[in-house]
């Protein structure tokens, strides 16, 4: 993190700005093709990329064919790489370009990196086709360490990284075409090395079906490699046997970033924003990616040249996009897909507990709120996957003091709508009579409404189910979700913190809003059952602990006015727990996604509030989060009941998920949160 940029400069985030270019080539005249180069190199840095990846033979153009045994050409490449040599003098980028080299009698096919008019490395391909000319040699066959080309000694090898040494994250290798496609390409072992960009440039010719070929084999390598890959390809290349597509891809750890228009006859470009801490954070935090490099040896035997920026570029705005709800796919096909998935990981894990316990009943407690409805939406799952009768979930429905009318009959229609055998205790006798016992003045009519107030009736419903489940002889099933347990928003012990399995464990709240809506139109569970869950998805998140003043149709009790907007504290979760990032990246990621509600994507369909939020508000609500994530809140986490992982990266199970000291402190987080700035205008401006 370079802390002196402005804070809405992306590279003081761990990012890098990177472009891949498709100049439209013309075969065999270096000259022109140099020309193009230079202009989308000039148009990329200007753009704020540090790093810009050209096709492969983009000097020459790859279909020379014999050509490439010309003196003529082979003289005419090296006077076009010069070209981009002395453009590189002004300009605050590396480019790499690919041209044909002679080196020591033989001819390789070589990616030229050059920046501030430098040559710093020269890549042979390593493994070329064997086309039956065998016109390129391979890179075990290069002479010799170095090689002289525009008037410099430079690096020659297949064993290079080149390193930026202001930006010590962005280090990266190249390889040719074909290199990709063989069993271990080098990237692989460039990426164990330290590589956290791997570049390809390819000329790939056009077929049907190509195009998601290499998605696919970018995507699971940058995955695989924990890196981002930059696939550059051709177009203006001779069309003698072949077509060509000029498809660009930019790929970071699976995910595609951007992706350049196929068969368009015009030059063009694609710019991405990496995110080299979060390669970095990821590689940290898989012990199997550094033994894979011990077991390699792919930590000896590299080279790495290093190179200088004038400046960190100004880089305007963040180039990828930022979901809002993290948890939750904008993408119909993808949230429907994982709203199954959850679904079908919590159901199976209940009943696996089921049959491992030996019981026949489930006990539940029904709110009439979102985590109780998923919960039971579970609880039925299970049951059917095991040809329970459902009569066997038993559900209770506990009114307190400040119970509302809504949630109460939410809780029964839903339990009609289940088929389980549903029941209503009144525990307000119960808590009178425990309040009494502790002299608490709300027993004597005083309308004292303190934490002693509220976990009296927490712990009430609890010792109710617990001692429920040993009547009839089942499991507790609990309905604390993700969210809950991050920000310890949970009653300790005999409360909703504990149970004997809680399905929710691993679903924030977000999600769980979404599988809520998702069962009402795709689960069979009748026109009443999708009436009732629809009204629970839209109902306000509380506890329902502490009476209503005033107004009878809202709850008195509001847990967002406590612990902040959910959707913003999911996002703040993800950042932070899945990983790693300081509060200032969080807020400024937070920042992207919120500000305005009219950008991007929304996962709703049109359903709920569209919610924006500013800098300000964004850093208030992280505050809350931080301090009671990482200062009061990991002693609930670590005695949590067990219940299933069900959503990619750590979940907060003590036993393997997350482990932390329970009083730890939140010093270095909440001095972090000082550094992002107050009193930003709607464009990031102060």
């Amino acid at each position: 993190m370079t802390t002196a940029l402005d804070f809405h400069n992306p590279y003081r985030h761990g990012f890098a700005r990177v472009a891949v270019a498709v100049p439209r080539l013309r075969v065999a005249d270096p000259a022109f093709n140099a020309v193009e180069t230079v202009r989308l190199y000039r148009e990329a840095a200007a753009q704020g990329a540090v790093l810009v990846v050209f096709p492969e033979l983009g000097l020459s153009a790859s279909t020379c064919g014999d050509l490439f045994h010309q003196a003529a050409l082979l003289d005419a490449c090296e006077a076009a790489l010069q070209t981009v040599v002395e453009a590189s003098r002004e300009l605050n980028a590396v480019a790499v370009v690919g041209l044909p080299l002679r080196v020591d009698h033989r001819l390789f096919n070589g990616a030229a990196a050059v920046a501030g008019g430098r040559v710093l490395a020269v890549f042979p391909k390593t493994y070329p086709p064997d086309d039956g000319g065998s016109r390129f040699s391979a890179a075990d066959a290069a002479p010799a360490a170095e090689i002289e080309l525009c008037g410099q000694r430079a690096p020659f090898g297949a064993d290079l990284l080149v390193q930026a040494r202001q930006l010590p994250l962005l280090t990266f290798h190249c390889e040719i075409g074909e290199d990709a496609e063989v069993a271990i390409p080098p990237s692989s072992l460039a990426a164990l090395a330290g590589a956290t960009v791997l570049v390809n440039l390819a000329a790939s010719n056009a077929t049907a079906g190509r195009s998601a070929d290499r998605h696919r084999s970018a995507g699971g390598h940058s995955a695989r490699c924990l890196a981002a890959c930059l696939q550059s390809s051709a177009t203006g290349e001779s069309t003698t046997n072949l077509a060509w597509d000029g498809e660009a891809l930019i790929h970071e750890s699976g995910e595609l970033l951007a992706a350049s228009e196929r068969f368009s006859d015009r030059s063009q470009m694609v710019l991405a924003d990496v995110d080299l801490e979060r390669l970095s954070n990821e590689r940290m935090r898989r012990d199997s990616f550094g033994a894979a490099a011990r077991h390699r040896g792919a930590l000896q035997g590299w080279r790495t040249v290093v190179f200088d920026l004038r400046e960190i570029p100004p880089a305007a705005g963040l180039l990828r996009t930022v979901e809002r709800f993290p948890y939750v796919p904008s993408d119909a096909a993808r949230r429907g897909e994982r709203c199954r998935e959850v679904l079908d990981i919590q159901a199976q894990a209940l009943a696996q507990r089921i049959e491992a316990a030996g019981v026949g009943k489930l006990v539940i407690g029904v709110s009439g709120g979102l985590d109780s409805t998923l919960a039971l939406l579970v609880c039925a799952k299970a049951a059917d996957r095991l040809g329970i009768a459902r009569s066997e979930i038993l559900g209770f429905t506990m009114p307190g003091f400040a119970t509302g009318e809504r949630t109460l009959s939410q809780a029964h229609a839903l339990m009609r709508a289940i088929g389980c055998t549903a029941h209503e205790i009144d525990i307000r006798p119960s808590c009178t009579q425990m309040l009494r016992d502790l002299g608490h003045p709300f027993a004597d009519g005083v309308p004292r409404y303190d934490i002693t107030f509220e976990n009296v009736q927490a712990g009430e419903r609890a010792s109710h189910l617990f001692r429920l489940a040993n009547h009839h002889g089942g499991i507790v099933v609990g309905t604390g979700d993700l969210s809950e347990l991050a920000l310890g928003w949970c009653t300790y012990g005999v409360g909703d913190h504990m149970s004997h399995y809680n399905v929710n464990a691993g679903v924030p709240k977000t999600l769980i809003r979404c599988l809520v809506r998702w069962a009402a139109d795709k689960e069979d569970i009748g026109a009443e059952g999708r009436r009732v869950l629809r009204a629970i998805a839209d109902t306000e998140v509380s506890p329902e602990l502490v009476p209503a003043t005033g107004s009878q149709t809202q709850p008195g009790q509001r847990s967002e006015d406590t612990i902040g907007p959910y959707e913003l504290q999911d996002f703040h979760l993800y950042y932070t727990l899945r990983h790693g990032f300081r509060p200032a990246k969080v807020a400024y990621l937070a920042w992207q996604a919120w500000h305005d509600r009219s950008l991007g994507a929304w996962p709703d369909d049109g359903q709920g509030e569209r919610n924006e939020y500013g800098l300000a508000e964004i850093k208030r609500h992280l505050g809350t989060f931080l301090y009671r994530f990482f200062k009061t809140s990991q002693f609930k986490r670590s005695c949590a009941p067990d219940g299933p992982q069900a959503i990619p990266g750590p979940s907060l199970s003590p036993r393997g998920g997350w482990r932390a000291p329970s009083d730890s402190q939140a010093t270095v987080w909440m001095a972090d949160l000082e550094s992002i700035p107050a009193g930003l205008n709607e464009d990031g401006c102060r």
